[in-house]
């Protein structure tokens, strides 16, 4: 079906390149001529509260919620931190959003800052996005000459700096206590909770820490207003578009924008073009590797956060793979395993040894040289793992076994069984390499 695109239509035009002047011909930074000095920012921020805009990164918490809950008697500083650590297998959207069109990113920024009163914000960018983090600068650079950053933006006498962070190449990094820690220069662990970032983030100040994709949603939302945002996707809950990283056994992967609300079936079969080779579809995953697997049965689920949540599993960071009829499930959870076994931080004991202990008991079946009991092994050890660590990694570890012997159990009993893989010719190899996303 035909809808409209909000975050992706400047760098659909021909021609776009991403720079100042074009997104300026484009009606950018036209949301803060309207917001600073002529909206307190209160009203900014319940701007979003009405608007829905969740968080796009991961846990879909409501965004203006989240500004409001910093202490308003606070002397400062407080800090806006932009999470562009995208590590997750199989998400690669804020990587486009911020190398296309990274203009609307920092318009965003400059409208949370004034919304919850920030005078310092960074972008902290994963360590492999350099070129990424090339072009932010660029735009930074361009924004800065322009006077749409620095002091006294555009006469209103509201002041904001932004500055690009690099981090080092760690996926908990994504997690935003463990970003906050990397940026204060100490190793990238999460933190305790309570205390919260909105009271105790960077620095021990007040701080928020919002999505490359969420921010990139707010100029719009302030110029075409609520009632225009709320009418896009799945409301009241599932408002607006979501971009959605396709990837796998399908014949167009990649990008798409779409309203919150259409079902995976329209996602995998009309938009990205349905299965390569027109082979069945056996398995995909809804919303980036920490998300529980689903399977055909689960294609007319509608893609917004309560519909995904109710069959089972989360959006997440937006990252849908897809797998056809003749894939291992045994190896698609071990190869994730393996993933998980390496990112982990270390710091709570059942995150680092678990992770370690799973993928050492599906290596084993994997290469047929499992046991039966092995099964309830996986199954005893996973609710031990969930929610007795610090972050939600644990829960994000278990994600991809307990869904898999949820809806796959006979491969994983027909792989101890018969003592190999039945969709391998050849064994597997020791050491299943992951790409991050």
């Amino acid at each position: 079906m035909p809808h409209e695109l909000i975050l992706l239509k400047n760098m659909s035009q021909p021609g776009y390149t991403g720079s100042l002047a074009d997104y300026e011909r484009a009606g950018g930074y036209q949301a803060i001529r309207k917001v600073l000095g002529k909206m307190p920012p209160g009203d900014v921020t319940d701007l979003v509260k009405r608007s829905g805009l969740r968080g796009r990164g991961g846990a879909g918490f409501p965004t203006g919620v989240k500004w409001s809950f910093i202490p308003k008697d606070h002397p400062g500083p407080r800090y806006l931190c932009c999470n562009a650590d995208e590590s997750e297998p199989g998400t690669f959207k804020d990587r486009q959003l911020m190398e296309r069109d990274p203009h609307q990113m920092i318009e965003g920024m400059i409208i949370a800052s004034y919304a919850i009163g920030v005078r310092i914000a960074y972008i902290y960018i994963r360590g492999e996005f350099v070129m990424g983090a090339k072009i932010l600068e660029r735009a930074l650079a361009e924004a800065y000459k322009a006077g749409y950053l620095g002091e006294n933006i555009l006469g209103t006498g509201f002041a904001v700096d932004i500055y690009v962070h690099r981090g080092a190449g760690a996926y908990i990094c994504g997690e935003e206590t463990a970003l906050l820690e990397s940026l204060e220069g100490k190793r990238g662990l999460p933190r305790t909770k309570p205390p919260f970032p909105a009271t105790n983030g960077l620095f021990n100040k007040p701080t928020v820490v919002n999505n490359v994709e969420t921010l990139a949603n707010l100029p719009y939302i302030v110029n075409r207003g609520v009632e225009w945002f709320m009418a896009i996707g799945n409301p009241p809950k599932s408002t607006g578009t979501r971009v959605f990283c396709l990837s796998g056994h399908i014949k167009r992967p990649g990008n798409y924008e779409v309203p919150m609300g259409i079902t995976f079936r329209e996602m995998i079969y009309d938009i990205a073009g349905g299965m390569r080779g027109d082979k069945p579809l056996k398995a995909f995953i809804p919303g980036g590797a920490s998300a529980s697997f689903f399977t055909s049965q689960h294609l007319d689920v509608k893609m917004d956060f309560e519909s995904v949540a109710q069959a089972g599993s989360m959006l997440g960071s937006g990252g849908v793979t897809v797998m056809e009829e003749g894939t291992c499930m045994v190896w698609a959870a071990e190869n994730l395993l393996h993933f998980f076994n390496h990112e982990s931080c270390g710091k709570c004991t059942p995150c680092r040894e678990g992770s370690s202990w799973l993928l050492q008991i599906l290596r084993r079946i994997e290469h047929g040289k499992g046991k039966m009991e092995d099964l309830g092994t996986l199954a005893r050890l996973c609710p031990n793992i969930a929610g007795r660590t610090v972050c939600a990694f644990g829960d994000a570890e278990i994600a991809p076994i307990l869904s898999t012997l949820q809806y796959f159990r006979d491969e994983y009993e027909t792989h101890v069984r018969e003592q190999r893989c039945p969709f391998r010719r050849a064994p597997a190899p020791d050491l299943i390499a992951v790409g991050h996303g």
